[in-house]
Formats: structure tokens, sequence, C-alpha cells
């Protein structure tokens, strides 16, 4: 330890006692060198009595030869001023408003939470000087550009029949709507670019312009323009999609596609060679974005206190409850009943406890990532979930260093890719990544089932913020379905006769065997689950759905596999409930059939358009 007398240079001085001090002190002392001296208060206090002893205790204390005295978040900033690279936190502490309020507001708000923090803000998890994570960031960037333009085809062939002047739930109404709602306001609290124009024409130029720009960055050509445009655009639909976006994957592709952006250096038409790793604090808002999303879907299934998850029994229902399941899901819901279980604690492993590997050395962090891919693989092998599962293994890839890519052959012989090269200025990432980070705490901790606000000038600001969807809540599966109700929609010309409409990728035949889609995202079908688990007058985008059977409208109908009524719409329409359960091996032996349904029950009564 320094010690302090007779020195002619800055003394920090912190709680001895306190384990995340030290480590903090010890990372520290490594960056400002001979320049600051670090000293425990229990060792030194005697030396300052003009300094409370609380104080000590509760904030760390920066003094200066001359005598200037700081504490808390200035003391830590003064402290950073004197490493590479640093300076720009105290600047913007001295000049921009709002900022001191905020930055000793959190670091009060960690200090009194330090065993709770230290498992996020370990100095030892942070990589050597010699890490990089320039190969993983190249890769990153490719598989954005692929899933941005998987994304905007899959929306491009639905948008007329979902959003579409004629659709089920048309844009532009919804746009005339918020307008009159929000008043001034309207293009702040929904920021899409269809308030120019909301016809089918300009959707679907939004969507050719968000594919051709996906591609544009997958190649590396004019990325930051291409991934600012992408993040935008998706922004666009997620704000005029009512209920057919908004899903958990719609806003993580947003949240990811706004951090995207900061990986690419400022550049114009092609990333530079010696781009390099993501700065520290991009690279910790992508773990943390992994983190959340994985420690969240573990903790909500707890608290949820759903029996089947208690219990680990889920699996026994999940391959034939969920969406939109996969053929092979018919081979996995029959697998013995004590796989399910260990496959169930398993699933609570991977969500749970390998969220904290994420902060720790190497060797653990590969540990999770490789627990991560895997659960997702198998997602991906018995379910349909669009882009969802690539997304996120794509967020995995903040787990592998560039010494990862090296023991693999014919991956990355550029040394290039690991360069320093050129980034944001430090001062707009760490802003960036503190308010990103401060930003998500509430929706976090609330899924935990902790309250917490923010101080208000964040607040404030979050509040702002929040029509961008730059951090969202998640929790996947908290309480999992026990049976599956499918709705059977029917026509008639004379209201005794009535014929079935055939979806696409939903099960309704019988014999037919559940397909693969993903990542393609049929997005009528999938609603259909959930208007299944309640009630019509629950769902009102059901009823305009059935309104637009009834008027024989094409773009809706093309949503559809089949039309029972090609000539001329029917005159009555009504929709019937049953569940439908997988068949045993046995009876599929017997009669062909995946699907066993049960006895059917009334959900619409016949319904006809006023003449």
């Amino acid at each position: 330890m320094d010690h302090p007398e007779n020195v002619q240079k800055a003394v920090l001085i912190f709680d001895g006692d306190c384990g995340f001090c030290r480590r903090w002190v010890a990372f520290w002392k490594e960056r400002t060198g001979n320049q600051v001296s670090y000293a425990a208060y229990q060792e030194v206090q005697d030396q300052y009595p003009q300094i409370p002893a609380d104080s000590f205790r509760s904030s760390v204390q920066w003094i200066e030869a001359g005598g200037r005295h700081a504490e808390g978040a200035e003391a830590v900033f003064r402290t950073l001023n004197l490493m590479p690279g640093g300076g720009g936190w105290l600047w913007a502490y001295q000049v921009v408003p709002g900022f001191r309020l905020a930055a000793e507001t959190v670091y009060r708000i960690i200090a009194a939470r330090r065993i709770f923090f230290s498992r996020f803000l370990n100095p030892a998890s942070a990589d050597s000087p010699d890490s990089s994570y320039g190969r993983s960031r190249w890769l990153f960037l490719r598989g954005m550009g692929l899933i941005y333009a998987v994304a905007f085809a899959s929306l491009e062939v639905q948008l007329d029949g979902l959003i579409g002047e004629k659709g089920i739930l048309p844009a532009r109404n919804f746009l005339a709507a918020a307008a009159a709602y929000f008043g001034p306001m309207h293009f702040w609290k929904l920021p899409t670019f269809a308030w120019l124009n909301a016809s089918n024409d300009f959707l679907h130029l939004m969507a050719h312009t968000g594919i051709v720009s996906g591609a544009l960055l997958a190649f590396g050509f004019v990325p930051l323009a291409a991934a600012g445009l992408c993040w935008l655009i998706y922004l666009s639909f997620l704000s005029i999609g009512q209920d057919f976006l908004g899903f958990q994957w719609d806003v993580l592709l947003v949240e990811t596609g706004f951090l995207t952006v900061f990986l690419i250096p400022p550049c114009v038409w092609k990333e530079p060679s010696g781009a390099g790793a993501p700065s520290r604090g991009v690279s910790f808002l992508f773990k943390w974005l992994l983190f959340r999303l994985f420690f969240s879907s573990g903790i909500v299934k707890l608290l949820s206190g759903d029996p089947s998850w208690l219990h680990l029994e889920a699996l026994t229902f999940h391959y034939e409850t969920q969406p939109l399941p996969a053929w092979t899901s018919w081979y996995a819901h029959h697998l013995p009943y004590q796989i399910h279980r260990a496959c169930a604690a398993a699933v609570f492993l991977v969500e749970l406890v390998l969220p904290f590997l994420i902060w720790a050395g190497r060797p653990l962090r590969l540990t999770a990532a490789a627990g991560f891919i895997l659960l997702q693989v198998l997602i991906m092998g018995t379910g349909n979930y669009g882009f969802f599962n690539l997304l996120t293994l794509l967020l995995c890839l903040f787990l592998l260093d560039d010494a990862f890519w090296q023991n693999i052959p014919f991956f990355f012989h550029n040394s290039n890719l690991a360069g320093a090269g050129r980034r944001w200025p430090s001062l707009l990432t760490g802003i960036l990544t503190f308010l990103v980070f401060a930003f998500s705490l509430p929706p976090f901790l609330g899924t935990a089932g902790i309250r917490f606000r923010l101080p208000e000038p964040l607040r404030t600001l979050e509040s702002a913020a929040a029509p961008f969807h730059l951090v969202s809540r998640y929790g996947l599966f908290a309480v999992m379905t026990t049976r599956r109700p499918e709705i059977v929609i029917e026509g008639s010309g004379d209201g005794r006769q009535w014929k079935p409409y055939e979806f696409r990728y939903k099960p309704g035949d019988l014999s037919r065997a559940p397909g693969f889609v993903a990542p393609y995202q049929p997005r009528l079908d999938w609603q259909m689950w959930f208007a299944a688990l309640g009630t019509a007058e629950q769902n009102p985008w059901f009823r305009n759905f059935c309104i637009r059977l009834l008027e024989g409208e094409k773009d809706v109908l093309q949503l559809l596999a089949r039309n029972p009524f090609p000539d001329a719409p029917p005159r009555f329409l009504r929709a019937r409930i049953q569940d439908y359960r997988f068949t045993t091996a046995e009876e599929r032996r017997r009669s062909g059939r995946f699907w066993e349904p049960g006895e059917a029950r009334l959900y619409l009564p016949p319904v006809s358009l006023r003449r």
C-alpha cells in the first residue's frame, strides 16, 4: 500500500474492509502508476480529522497535495482523469448540466449495494490489455446485417395483410388516432418514417430499404449509415406494428441495433481495415444485455410460482403447446419423463447460474457461452421463433475473444481485425454506457420483483427516450401453457354448410407435419396462438380479421394457405376452438396423424356484415 505521508501527489482513500473496493483500487493502481497514492481509511483516517468517520465509510475520498478534497463520484472521476482516455468523465461532471447530480446519485446507489453490484462491476472480470474482440466484432456486424435482411424480408411479404391500407390493422388509421391523442408530440412519442406516408407502396419501400441496408452492413459497405438506417427503419415498423410487432425478439433487435451503431467507427464508405475491437463500455453493454436476457428469463419462471416449472415438468408440455412447433417437436414430446425433468433443471442452470459467469474469468466465460449456444441450438431444433435464436447466438460472440478464434481452423488470418483502430470518442461511449445501464435497471430489477426508481433527472431522460426502445424488459415463458387450444375459422354462404379456412403454419390439418419456418416469422399464425389463450373480446384485432375475411380482402387472404371461397366471400363467419394434442406413437402409426383434436366449442358466434 502506498503511504500518503509527505508526498506531493493525490491520495485516494477507500474502505479497506470492502473486497469490491480493494479489487477496483488494484485495477486503478495499474493504470494510474505513480500519479496517485492509495490508502485504506482504517489506517490513515487519524491523519485527516477534518473528514467525518461516516464519510470514509460511505464513499471514497480524494485529497490533493494542495488540500483540495472531493468524495464519491467526483473522487472516482478525478482518479479516472489520470488514466489514459479517462479525462472525459471529469469534464462531463464539471460542465454537462445534470450530470453531476446523476453521477452522484448512481454512485450512492452502487456504494450502498456493493455486494450486489460487485457481481456485475467487477474489474477482475475485465480482459487483459492483450485481449481483443476484433474478430467477434467483425462476425457480429456481418451477422447483424443478415438478420436485419431476413427480418425485413419476412415482414415485407406480410405488410399489406397486416398493417397495409386494407390490412387487419391499417397503419394509416393507427397513426391518425395517435396524432389526435398525442397532439404536437406525436412525432416523438411514435418515432416512425410512416409519418411521411403510410401507403402500401411506402411501407414496402421502407422494407426494401431495410433489406438493402442489411445486405450492405453484411458486406461491410457504408456500415455506419447502413446500421443506423436498419435501426431506424425497424424502429419505425415497431412503432406502427401494433399487435403484430412488439414481441421480445422485435424489441431485442431494436435494442441490439442501437448498440450496433457504436460498434462501427466513424467512417463513410468502408470500414477501415484496422477498426479493431469495441470499446470496453460498448462491450460491457452487449454483455449486460446478454445477462439481462438470460437471467430475466430464469427469474420470471421462479417468481411466477408456476408449478410446472417449480416441479420441473414444464418441458412435458412445452413441445406440444409452443406457438409454432416443428416436426421434431413431436419426437421431443415423447422423450422419457426423467429426461424432460433433467432438461428443465438444465434450463434453470443456463438461465440463472451461467449468466453470472459472463463477468468471470475467461474459462468460465467460455463455459457460459457454450451453455447459451447449446440451449439456443436445441430451441431452434424443436420450434420456430423467427430470428430470435440467431440474434441471441450473435450476442454470445461478445464472450468469445480473438484467442478463441485463433484455435479454429480457417478462421480469420487477417491480423488487422484485432488492431486498436479507430473508435468513437471515449466520452461519448462513456456517457452512453452510463445512461443505458441506468435506464435498464428499473425493468431488469422489476423482473426480479425489486421496485427501483431512478433519481428524478435520470427518470426524466429515461421517459423521454422510452419511445426509442433503447432498453427493454425480458423474460420468456414465465408460465408454461399446459394445453393447446386452436381456433378454427369457418365461413358459410347459407348459415348451414361451413367450410374452414386453412392457415399456412399453425396446426390445422391433423395429418400435416409441423414444419420449420424460422427465421421467417408468420405473424398472423403466431398471433392466432395468443388469441386462442383468451377470448374474442380480449383480442380486438381478431374482429378486424373476421371483417376482412367477410369482405374477401385479397391482401389478408394471401396470408392464409387456402381460401375456401375463391369466387365470392362468405355471408357468415364463425370461429370454433378445440384443444389439440400430439398423437401417441400408436395413434400415429394407425392414423398417420400428428394431432388429435378435442371437443369443439364456440369461440365467436356466427357474424355477418351489415347490409
